[in-house]
């Protein structure tokens, strides 16, 4: 099977109608209204210009996250906000996800969880990479929240947040009031060592380093809140999905093989990596609600409408995944948004990639070859996956 027909197959998994409905708007048009749903955009160009005019266009109001994430979260945490609020809060937050600090988060918490990948891929061990990642990503969840990795708090924190972004769905406006009582359930268990970490000060803890850095305790507990929902899904999805994808395009090895502490090393990490979450798309749509009267392409739109950018679509149709042809500059990081609402996670989400793919290159360094021996697509997820990718060293 194809490397495309595998991504349509993970993306059917996970979403059986939407996904084949928004795939096929786009050749209705590049936006498009739909009637209970919204504008749909499935035009980079148009897309970006959306998600760049926080004028006309916002994350608050009918239709956009605020609806989803407010009841659950709180009302100050980026994913709901604009403005001046916004703005603040972002540029605090800033400083705890630079690609330098990340490393240092990641290089704490991850290792011990991926010690022992590379000797046990190398004495003919058959892994499953999706459960390695939910590992790597269960553990930065307790790094961000206070609690000691332990196996057993590392499977609950990550049970815990995949149990509140399952809740979401495309088509969903709202989450129904027995969810949010759910969300909010699972949160305030995941919330206490973060409370208890901002109350001790301690700046080695995220948490503590929040305080130090002026915020509240119910924006600190908020920005944690939205961090472990919006960056474990994306992370366990994609790295899976990224060894897939090169796998079957042929494209493996050289990943493996190319040497990140070089710059012609790096440069091709990044470019693979970049392009596979291109073709993944771990955001497949953003919502925005209108705040003017506008135009979205040619498309009018009033005040209180519902923009949805089909960034699946606008990033799909750039052409198959080839990490030899330069991005179009229409699509670059579209999957992580634009403007002062580009993704800030994106540098922890990259370094984890960055750390299971450092492991894995053990193998190629022992002249070994990785291998998919075996795959399973998750079914009723939000963020398409795989259940299971078992890969072996040949």
């Amino acid at each position: 099977m194809t490397a495309l027909r595998w991504e349509e197959r993970v993306q059917r998994g996970a979403h059986p109608l939407a996904y084949p409905a928004i795939r096929g708007l786009r050749r209705l048009g590049p936006v498009v209204r739909v009637p209970g749903i919204g504008v749909v955009v499935s035009d980079a160009a148009t897309a970006r210009e959306v998600l760049l005019d926080t004028d006309r266009f916002s994350k608050v109001g009918p239709g956009a996250p605020s609806d989803l994430w407010t009841p659950v979260l709180g009302p100050s945490v980026l994913l709901n906000m604009e403005g001046t609020d916004h703005g603040r809060l972002r540029r605090t937050l800033a400083g705890l996800f630079t690609p330098r600090t990340v490393r240092e988060l990641v290089a704490v918490s991850v290792p011990a969880a991926l010690a022992a990948l590379p000797e046990r891929l190398l004495a003919g061990e058959r892994v499953d990479l999706v459960a390695e990642t939910a590992t790597i990503a269960g553990t930065v969840i307790c790094a961000m929240t206070g609690l000691p990795p332990t196996d057993a708090a590392v499977r609950e924190a990550m049970t815990a947040a995949q149990s509140v972004v399952g809740l979401v769905r495309l088509h969903r406006h709202s989450l129904t009031p027995s969810q949010v009582r759910h969300a909010r359930a699972v949160l305030a268990r995941l919330s206490e060592p973060a409370r208890d970490a901002y109350r001790d000060g301690d700046p080695a803890t995220v948490p503590g380093r929040m305080r130090e850095l002026g915020l509240s305790e119910e924006e600190a507990l908020g920005a944690v809140g939205a961090f472990v929902l919006t960056g474990t899904e994306t992370v366990q999805s994609f790295v899976p999905r990224l060894v897939a994808l090169a796998a079957d395009t042929g494209w493996l090895d050289r990943l493996l093989a190319a040497d990140p502490a070089t710059p012609e090393g790096a440069a091709l990490r990044g470019r693979v990596v970049e392009e596979a979450l291109r073709v993944t798309a771990p955001t497949p749509a953003m919502l925005r609600s209108v705040r003017a009267d506008a135009a979205v392409g040619t498309v009018r739109v009033r005040a209180g409408d519902r923009v949805v950018v089909a960034t699946i679509s606008c990033c799909r149709d750039a052409g198959p995944f080839d990490p030899g042809t330069p991005a179009d500059a229409a699509v670059r990081h579209l999957w992580f948004g634009a403007g002062p609402h580009f993704c800030l996670g994106m540098p922890l989400a990259l370094a984890q990639v960055d750390a299971v793919l450092d492991a894995l290159r053990s193998v190629a360094v022992a002249g070994r070859a990785l291998r998919v021996v075996d795959r399973s697509v998750a079914r009723g997820v939000l963020i398409p996956a795989y259940r299971s990718l078992t890969v072996e060293a040949a």
